[in-house]
C-alpha cells in the first residue's frame, strides 16, 4: 500500500513527478476555492447571486475559447512553456480576486482566471501527448485524475475552518491562500527541460525546419464526432456538482448532509479504481466500449436519482447512494475511455491542436451542463432525468460505434493469396 502511494505521489519519471506536484498544488487551491468562492463573491465583495452567475458564464465562454486557442499556442511556443505561464497567470488572477470590489473587476478577474485555467488544461494534456506514449500515457493521466480528486477533497476539508469562522477576514485569508498555493504549482514546472533529458527537444519538435505540418483537427470528422459525443457524456460533472445537490435539497426528503456523503463516496471510488479502469484504453476499440459501458451505468444512475424524489427519507438516502455509486463508476469508465480516444485518435504532428479541441469539449460541457440539468431534471423530475439518461446512453453508444469504425480503419488488412 505504501509503495503504491509512493509511486502515485513521487513517480520516478521527472516529467510525471513535476506534473504530479503541480497537480497537487492546483487541486488543493481548487478545493479551497470551490468551498468559499460563492460566499466570498456575495458576502465580501457584495455581488448579487445573479451577477456572480452571469460573470462566471461570461468567464466560462472565455474558457471555451482559450481551451481551443491553447492548442495552437502549444504547437507554437511549446506546451511546457504554455503550462508554466498559464499556471503563473492563474495564480495571480486568483490573488486578484482579493482586490475585486465591483461587478466589472470581478468579471475581468474571472475571465483571466478561467481563461488561464483552460490554457493550462490544454497545455498539460499536450505535454502528456508529446512526452508519453501508448498505455503509459493514459495510465499517467488516470493517476493525475486520482490526485486531483483526492486533493480537491483535502482542500475542501481545509476550507471548513473559514466556513466555521464565517467572517470576511477568514474568507479573504482563504482567497489569498488559494492564489499562493496556485502559484506554487509553477515551482515543479520551472527548469523541467534541464531535469528531463530530451524533454526540451520533444516539446520543441514543432519548431524543426523540416517538420511535417500536421492537419487541423477541425477537418478530422472522426475526432470531431468523438469530441462532440464525449462532451455530452462529460456533462455528468455538471450534473453531479450542480444538479444533484439541487435535486437533493429541493426535491427529495433526504437530509442536505447527504450531498457531502456523496462527494466522499465519489472521491473514494475514483481514487481506488480510476487507474485500473484506464488499463487497455490506449486501444481505440476498447476505449469506445469503455465509454459505452460507463454511459449506460450513468443512465441507470439518472433513473435512481429520479426515484429518490418520490420516496421517504430513508429510502431516498439508499437510492441516492446507489445512484452515486453507479455515477462514480460511470465517471471512472467514461473518463478512461475518453482519454484513450483523445490521445490515440490525434495526429501526433498536431498534438497541441488536437488536445486543444478535446479540452474545448470539456469546457463546453462545463458551461452548458448546469443550465441543461437544472432545466430538465431539477425542474421536471422523472421526465427530465429520463431525458438525461437517454442522452448519456445514446452519446456513449455513438462513441463506441465511431471508435469501432476508426479501429477497423487503423487495422492493417491482410491480403489472402491463393
Amino acid at each position: 500500500m505504501l509503495d503504491r502511494l509512493r509511486r502515485l505521489l513521487l513517480p520516478t519519471d521527472p516529467v510525471e513527478r513535476a506534473l504530479t506536484s503541480a497537480t497537487i498544488a492546483a487541486s488543493l487551491a481548487t478545493g479551497l476555492f470551490y468551498s468559499v468562492s460563492a460566499l466570498y463573491f456575495t458576502r465580501v465583495i457584495g455581488l448579487a447571486a445573479t451577477t456572480v452567475g452571469v460573470g462566471l458564464t461570461i468567464a466560462g465562454a472565455v474558457g471555451v475559447l482559450m481551451s481551443f486557442l491553447g492548442g495552437y499556442a502549444a504547437d507554437r511556443i511549446g506546451a511546457d512553456r504554455l503550462q508554466l505561464g498559464a499556471n503563473a497567470v492563474q495564480g495571480l488572477a486568483l490573488l486578484a480576486y482579493v482586490a475585486a470590489d465591483s461587478a466589472l473587476t470581478f468579471v475581468l478577474v474571472a475571465c483571466v482566471a478561467v481563461g488561464s485555467r483552460s490554457l493550462q488544461g490544454t497545455a498539460k494534456a499536450t505535454v502528456q501527448a508529446r512526452w508519453f506514449t501508448g498505455a503509459e500515457r493514459v495510465e499517467i493521466r488516470a493517476r493525475l485524475r486520482v490526485i486531483t480528486n483526492v486533493f480537491i477533497g483535502i482542500g475542501t476539508v481545509l476550507a471548513g475552518a473559514a466556513l466555521l469562522v464565517d467572517t470576511a477576514a477568514a474568507y479573504q485569508l482563504t482567497m489569498v491562500a488559494v492564489g499562493v498555493i496556485a502559484l506554487a504549482a509553477t515551482v515543479p514546472l520551472t527548469g523541467l527541460r534541464g531535469r528531463a533529458e530530451g524533454f526540451g527537444a520533444q516539446m520543441d519538435a514543432h519548431l524543426a525546419v523540416d517538420r511535417v505540418v500536421g492537419p487541423s483537427p477541425l477537418r478530422d470528422r472522426t475526432y470531431l464526432t468523438v469530441v462532440g459525443l464525449n462532451s455530452i457524456v462529460a456533462m455528468q460533472f455538471g450534473m453531479t456538482s450542480v444538479g444533484v445537490p439541487l435535486w437533493i435539497v429541493t426535491r427529495t426528503e433526504a437530509p442536505a448532509v447527504v450531498v457531502s456523503v456523496l462527494l466522499v463516496l465519489n472521491t473514494v471510488i475514483v481514487a481506488l479504481f480510476q487507474v485500473r479502469a484506464a488499463r487497455g484504453t490506449h486501444d481505440v476499440a476498447v476505449a469506445g466500449r469503455t465509454v459505452r459501458r460507463g454511459s449506460l451505468l450513468l443512465a441507470g444512475g439518472c433513473l435512481l436519482y429520479a426515484a429518490a424524489g418520490s420516496t421517504g427519507a430513508v429510502l431516498a438516502v439508499v437510492l441516492l447512494l446507489l445512484a452515486e455509486a453507479l455515477g462514480s463508476w460511470a465517471e471512472v469508465w467514461c473518463e478512461a475511455g475518453a482519454w484513450g480516444l483523445a490521445f490515440e485518435l490525434a495526429d501526433p504532428a498536431s498534438a497541441g491542436r488536437y488536445q486543444g479541441l478535446s479540452q474545448t469539449g470539456y469546457s463546453v460541457a462545463g458551461m452548458v451542463a448546469p443550465a441543461l440539468v437544472t432545466a430538465t431534471a431539477v425542474d421536471h423530475g422523472l421526465p427530465g432525468w429520463a431525458f438525461l439518461a437517454a442522452l448519456f446512453a445514446l452519446a456513449g453508444v455513438g462513441v463506441a460505434a465511431v471508435s469501432r469504425a476508426a479501429a477497423a480503419r487503423r487495422t492493417p488488412q491482410v491480403e489472402l493469396v491463393a
